[in-house]
């Protein structure tokens, strides 16, 4: 029986070609899309989750306010982790990691630079279940000069990993570590990625307030976070808020498993996600389906009408309501499954290019393989019965007698269903199409936003040597004798990567001395060239000067906004005072000028105070910044690496674009962006195609109609009205409802942005002509067709 009304479905398909097929193309673009966004929202959910004890592991973070100051922060200090296991028996193990770990590695004749290297205590290996491939987990770390490296790092240093045990490597040529350990690769899915770690050179002396460390905890089987947590206050109070001297503050266990979701902190390891991101996404695909979906139902239910003599003729000679049901159901879960396997290989073929649009590996492989093919076939058979027994109980609703006369037509609920399908549809539509340009514009806005220095063809570099940095001055001198280089500058850190330092300072009051409490601001080591080579202006006093000795130690730049969040009218000749151990002792600076603000970090986060001062020591000097002139860059690149060859002969710098670290905090945005573009046209394309499925099965069901007007004289304009006319209305109703959807959920996403663009008002109303355009076109196609058709053909055929 089963088999029957599946060959009796394919009959009715292959009477029925346009509109199967426009069904099966929608069906299969909305599920490769499905497709698609499933594994990328399985990937972003698998982060962390590898680990074998990933339930039982969290991240200690901090929280502080204080004198309109905020911190919340992913570090901490070195203390945390043996004072938390120490003082609380929940905690089994814990461990501290500190970044600071890479550097230049050399092995016979090979040096290199390698950055991702952390250090961390030997609990790391016990916390964290990494495969081993040599070496003995249990001792791996066990000696200072010890090393733990990734199969891929093996590979690169020794040809394969087989032959790294107990080799030698040094650390930027002086700094021995014995290979004691060979890893697999750390998976991509983790927010803790590296491809080496070493212990700690020696005992961590750092205090309370010296924020350099992760610190994450093993917790006991059987212990609740939210319990633990309850009890963190009072270990705050009676250690590091002692030492800051706040009350505001809040310690914070964050499940290893959110992090990679949830967690947007200062100083995060890696760039993190955000669930919000992949709850649109979610929300996206669903909506490409159900326009799809809600295509298919429109059409079969439009199409039935001319389907009611066969339903009639079935009921007469004997059919019993679920044989008419069974039929349809089948019909639409022959489709379903088509458009499913077509669906599968498109998915197939662009997955290599979605992997990388993403930056991800997907696959369909892994242990999720099995249950992913049993939803699939369930899948098939939910969406084929919803899809196929709406229109089978519309049908069986119709009176016999009527329906063989041809005499019958839908009822009008099924009229006005598929109206408010039609306005789904385009409502979806309306709200996808400028959310994309909105994003867009966003993404545009911050990528060429001014940001208080001219970022554009300056270059920066880590200096590596400590030989170099004390021989800075006669490598700007060289670097600036080519025409093409313009300015060479020197500062601690690069900027544009969200991660400088700070420091709390007490200023100067009116009344003399300094403030009680104290205010949080970034800290950013230059020399006095770096104004100049950045273009960033000058507002009051002056810059630093190399011929003033006092401002290497005593000479400070502040900012003007923190000059406001001080109150101060004029800042040049007030004192600073901060404290340089967990002692007590403390340093002055005084403030010799005031410069116009400039982003250190991205755009979404507003420009904060900032504290600017001489490197101490040439240790400290360690990144250069180098302007180039436009269109010389290859030029420029080629000098700079000759130049630095002579000063350091191995010249492993890597170079960067300063403008490129400020792009590379909008990737996550602009991949959003380019997927809800996609996505977007997607699902205009299955609405069109829906719409010109629905008109082509009005001109079938009106062809006596048609033919009649033709003969009474009318024009083909007036019959292409009369098809666009009521889709027009639905229309322009899908238009008004999707315009205050959008605005409330782009001002939501736009919060996230410390600068943002409004939302011009001129963008619905282009928006909204789009959609009508293009609906009109794909109306008129059709009608026009019907509207020139032979009317005495039409009349006879009736």
């Amino acid at each position: 029986m089963i088999n029957n009304y599946f060959k009796t479905a394919w009959r009715s398909i292959r009477r029925n070609k346009t509109q199967a097929l426009i069904n099966i193309i929608g069906l299969t673009m909305s599920f490769t899309v499905l497709g698609l966004i499933v594994l990328y929202v399985l990937d972003e959910y698998s982060y962390d989750r590898f680990y074998t004890n990933a339930n039982r592991i969290v991240r200690v973070v901090q929280h502080t306010k204080w004198n309109g100051n905020e911190l919340h922060q992913a570090t901490t200090s070195a203390p945390f982790a043996p004072e938390l296991k120490k003082m609380f028996p929940e905690v089994e193990d814990a461990v501290r990691i500190d970044l600071e770990g890479g550097g230049v590695i050399s092995y016979k004749e090979q040096k290199f630079k390698q950055d991702d290297i952390i250090f961390a205590d030997p609990s790391l290996i016990r916390i964290f279940s990494y495969d081993f491939l040599y070496g003995n987990p249990g001792t791996a770390l066990s000696d200072p000069q010890s090393i733990v490296i990734s199969e891929s790092l093996a590979g690169k240093l020794f040809g394969t990993a087989s032959r790294a045990l107990m080799e030698t490597i040094y650390f930027n040529g002086q700094q021995p570590a014995r290979v004691t350990g060979v890893i697999r690769d750390v998976p991509a899915n983790t927010h803790l990625r590296f491809s080496a770690v070493r212990p700690f050179p020696e005992a961590v002396q750092d205090g309370w307030q010296n924020f350099h460390y992760y610190t994450y905890l093993l917790l006991r089987k059987g212990t609740l976070r939210p319990g633990l947590e309850k009890k963190l206050p009072g270990f705050a109070a009676a250690t590091i808020q002692q030492r800051m001297r706040v009350n505001d503050y809040k310690i914070e266990l964050q499940p290893l498993t959110s992090i990679h979701l949830h967690s947007a902190l200062d100083y995060e390891l890696s760039q993190n996600s955000n669930s919000n991101r992949v709850y649109l996404l979610i929300v996206i695909a669903a909506l490409v389906l159900a326009v799809a979906v809600i295509n298919y139902l429109n059409l079969t239910t439009a199409g039935s009408v001319t389907r009611t003599r066969e339903i009639a003729i079935r009921k007469v000679v004997g059919s019993a309501k679920r044989d008419i049901v069974a039929l349809f159901v089948a019909e639409s879960v022959l489709v379903t499954g088509v458009a499913v396997l077509l669906a599968f290989l498109a998915v197939q073929l662009s997955l290599p290019w979605f992997s990388r649009f993403v930056e991800r590996e997907l696959s369909f492989g892994g242990p999720g393989l099995l249950p992913a093919t049993g939803a699939i076939f369930i899948f098939i058979v939910v969406i084929g019965c919803l899809s196929g027994l709406y229109p089978a109980l519309l049908l069986l609703r119709l009176k016999t007698a009527p329906a063989l006369k041809g005499k019958v037509t839908v009822k009008t609920e099924g009229l006005y269903l598929r109206r408010i399908f039609v306005i789904f549809q385009f409502t979806v539509a309306g709200v996808l199409i400028p959310a994309s340009v909105i994003i867009f514009r966003q993404l545009q806005y911050v990528l060429q936003a001014d940001l208080g220095f001219d970022k554009e063809q300056v270059l920066t570099f880590h200096i590596d040597e400590m030989k170099v940095r004390g021989q800075l001055p006669g490598l700007k001198n060289r670097l600036l004798q080519y025409p093409v280089i313009e300015a060479v500058a020197v500062a601690g850190n690069p900027i544009g990567n969200n991660d400088l330092g700070g420091l709390s300072y007490r200023f100067e009051t009116p009344g003399g001395g300094f403030s009680t409490a104290t205010t949080a601001a970034q800290e950013l080591m230059i020399d006095a060239a770096y104004l100049p080579a950045m273009d960033i202006r000058l507002l009051s006093g002056r810059n630093f000067s190399d011929s003033i000795r006092s401002d290497q130690y005593g000479a400070a730049l502040i900012n003007e906004t923190l000059m406001r969040k001080l109150g101060w009218k004029d800042a040049i000749g007030k004192k600073m005072q901060f404290s340089i151990d967990d002692s007590g002792h403390t340093a002055e600076r005084t403030i010799v000028g005031v410069v116009k603000d400039f982003h250190t970090y991205s755009l979404q986060h507003p420009v904060t105070s900032l504290v600017m001062v001489m490197p101490p020591a040439t240790a400290m000097e360690d990144n250069l910044y180098v302007r180039v002139a436009k269109g010389k860059e290859r030029e420029a690149l080629a000098h700079i690496a000759k130049v630095y060859r002579e000063f350091d002969p191995a010249n492993v710098t890597s170079y960067h674009f300063l403008r490129d670290n400020f792009s590379r905090q909008y990737a996550t945005e602009e991949k959003q962006e380019k997927m809800a573009l996609l996505f977007t046209g997607v699902a205009v394309l299955i609405a069109g195609l829906g719409l010109f499925g629905l008109v082509s099965i009005m001109a079938v069901q009106r062809t006596r109609e048609i033919g009649v007007r033709k003969v009474l004289g009318a024009g083909v304009a007036g019959i292409v009205r009369l098809f666009s006319a009521e889709f027009l209305k639905l229309i322009g109703i899908a238009v008004l409802i999707a315009i205050p959807l959008t605005w409330w959920g782009m001002h939501r996403w736009l919060e996230g942005f410390a600068y943002r663009i409004t939302i011009p008002w001129w963008m619905f109303l282009c928006t909204g002509s789009f959609i009508i355009i293009v609906a009109l076109l794909t109306v008129s196609i059709r009608a026009l067709r019907a509207a020139r058709a032979n009317p005495v053909a039409a009349l006879r055929n009736e």
